[in-house]
């Protein structure tokens, strides 16, 4: 068998060699398979000579016996090579001739040989955290607006800060989109997010009262249906509404959970907002250091591990999309290759940080324990509510051990560098 040719650091071609008398013995296992199944006019099942086996399915034996004989030699000389495939051998050059060894060539990917520099004098800003006394308040404000109360007016028309209870029709004046109908939805009159055609027309409207007029919406409109659009809408008024905040007081603290004044809900929300600014400033300062990291240490990769990383970003994706409702026949009428193609660079870049962080972890001796493994099986378990027991056989079922395992190793390194980078 020759030598490994070298294409690059991440491609091999090898030249394979089946010894002949292999061969003819796997021949020979197959021929009296296909006596046993063969049924041919002229002969009783199972009796039908190798020499005519032989003649009429000589096509179907040699694809039976490169099916049998190439992966299992393919593995065998990777094997004696020191060489670890990531991907499926591409065969080509293949020679299968009666009484002949059988030969051929296999291109495929290995994993690169990987060295990591630099990495130690990565440094990274640790911005200050601050959450002011307003930001605190405004919170505060927020959660009696959540907790509003809303109580029937009679006897007057539709002032400032009321609010209209409302049926609505809308008609689009382009033909090309689609019309709106809304029932028992809430119009405050005069309010910061109401379209000033509302507030203008159903002032002084009172309780049962129709109004009909026209409502353009901004081309930067928020919701993107009905941005830059203009819409004939037929307003009915159902009843009149006065909203009233609760009190800011210790029975509002107990209403919001366990607190015993509004003191506590303060300290709360404050300790939450300080909490989740440290979280996003850590993730963004690790996005950084793993950006910096890839600069710094540039390395060929696998086409096999981009091409899977592209999948596992279109899966999540796609999950993500029919959580938020999108038909399965409107998935499959996206152009799969524009997406592939769109997620490409991030793909490759993911798999760089992470056979990079692999590399340090080996290093820096970071393992992740069988406890540590148990915690995230018991999570998912909580979270899909099902038993850790049938969680951990469908992870085991699906190989998705190794990659929980590999995540976690991952992200107890980027913490290390995260740590030492300060």
């Amino acid at each position: 068998m020759s030598p490994t040719e070298t294409a690059s650091n991440t491609k091999r071609e090898i030249q394979v060699e089946v010894p002949a008398e292999e061969v003819a013995r796997e021949t020979e296992t197959l021929i009296q398979k296909y006596q046993k199944l063969a049924r041919l006019p002229g002969f009783r099942r199972g009796h039908v000579p190798a020499s005519i086996i032989r003649q009429r399915f000589a096509e179907d034996l040699k694809s039976d016996v490169v099916e049998a004989l190439v992966p299992r030699y393919f593995r065998k000389e990777t094997e004696r090579q020191g060489l670890i495939p990531v991907s499926q051998p591409r065969v080509t050059d293949l020679h299968l001739r009666e009484g002949e060894p059988l030969r051929f060539k296999a291109a495929f990917e290995i994993m690169p040989e990987i060295k990591v520099e630099g990495y130690k004098e990565i440094r990274t800003d640790k911005p200050s955290i601050t959450v002011t006394d307003e930001e605190v308040e405004q919170a505060i404000a927020d959660l009696r607006e959540q907790h509003a109360t809303f109580s029937p007016v009679e006897g007057r028309p539709l002032a400032e800060g009321d609010f209209a209870q409302v049926s609505l029709d809308g008609q689009p004046k382009a033909s090309e989109s689609k019309p709106v109908h809304m029932d028992d939805i809430l119009v405050e009159i005069g309010g910061k997010s109401t379209m000033a055609e509302f507030t203008e027309n159903l002032r002084g409207a009172s309780a049962g009262d129709e109004r009909t007029f026209d409502v353009h919406y901004p081309d930067d409109y928020s919701d993107k249906r009905l941005a830059g659009q203009t819409f004939t809408y037929t307003v009915k008024i159902q009843s009149i509404k006065q909203k009233s905040l609760p009190e800011l007081n210790d029975q509002f603290a107990k209403q919001l959970g366990d607190f015993t004044n509004v003191e506590e809900v303060r300290t709360r929300i404050r300790e939450q907002m300080d909490a989740e600014r440290k979280h996003a400033a850590e993730h963004e300062a690790k996005d950084k250091l793993v950006s910096e990291l890839v600069k710094r240490n540039d390395l060929e990769v696998p086409e096999a591990l981009v091409e899977r990383q592209i999948d596992i970003r279109l899966e999540r994706g796609l999950r993500a999309l029919a959580a938020q409702g999108m038909k399965a026949e409107d998935m499959k009428k996206m152009d799969l290759n524009r997406l592939r193609a769109g997620q490409r660079d991030q793909a490759l870049h993911e798999v760089k940080a992470s056979l990079l962080l692999d590399k340090i972890a080996e290093e820096e001796r970071i393992e992740v324990s069988d406890a540590e493994i148990d915690r995230e099986i018991e999570a998912l378990a909580r979270q899909s509510k099902q038993t850790p027991e049938a969680i951990r056989a469908r992870l085991t079922r699906d190989g998705a051990l190794d990659r929980i395992r590999n995540r976690i190793r991952n992200e107890k390194t980027l913490d290390f560098l995260y740590r030492q980078s300060a």
